[in-house]
């Protein structure tokens, strides 16, 4: 079966850093699934062909969970003036050193679950532009404009291919 896992991480009590939340919500109700509550993760009802989950951060602890999935998209804030403000872009394993650090990349997560698991899933990273980081709940209205189109973009992902995959079992 070919399963799909949607990360997203940020910190919601810093504005625009939490519009992963935002997303994660959205596509939940999209897909008719019930939406994350403060301090629900998701992480406790995986099991789905298209899941999704809300972290503070990547952490080397996900690769358990990662084993599972062929596609992992990524969702998180971004701050760069001279990137699209609804920046998608595959993330690949290759481009990764395996060098621990405080911060944890997608690229360094796939790197690891290659190494680890001898698996290479499909991923992409979904980067939407926020503007405002100060200590607050809530998005910009510049920020805000971007989660629908950032969750439609999803969709669009996780339809491509599920014939061909169908096919070739």
């Amino acid at each position: 079966m070919h399963r799909s896992l949607i990360i997203g991480y940020g910190n919601i009590d810093r504005a625009d850093d939490g519009v992963a939340y935002d997303v994660i919500n959205a596509l939940r109700r999209r897909l008719g699934q019930e939406i994350l509550h403060e301090g629900d993760t998701g992480l406790e009802d995986l099991g789905r062909p298209i899941d999704s989950v809300f972290l503070s951060q990547l952490a080397p602890e996900l690769m358990e969970v990662l084993a599972g999935y062929d596609r992992i998209i990524f969702v998180d804030a971004h701050v760069y003036e001279n990137v699209e403000a609804l920046h998608c872009c595959p993330v690949s394993p290759d481009a990764a050193s395996l060098i621990f650090t405080h911060h944890m990349t997608p690229s360094t997560l796939l790197a690891m679950q290659k190494a680890i698991y001898d698996v290479k899933p499909t991923g992409h990273l979904v980067s939407l532009r926020g503007y405002d980081f100060d200590f607050h709940r809530g998005l910009s209205a510049d920020t805000e404009t971007l989660v629908e189109p950032a969750v439609e973009w999803i969709l669009q992902r996780l339809t491509e291919g599920v014939g061909q995959i169908e096919a070739s079992r």
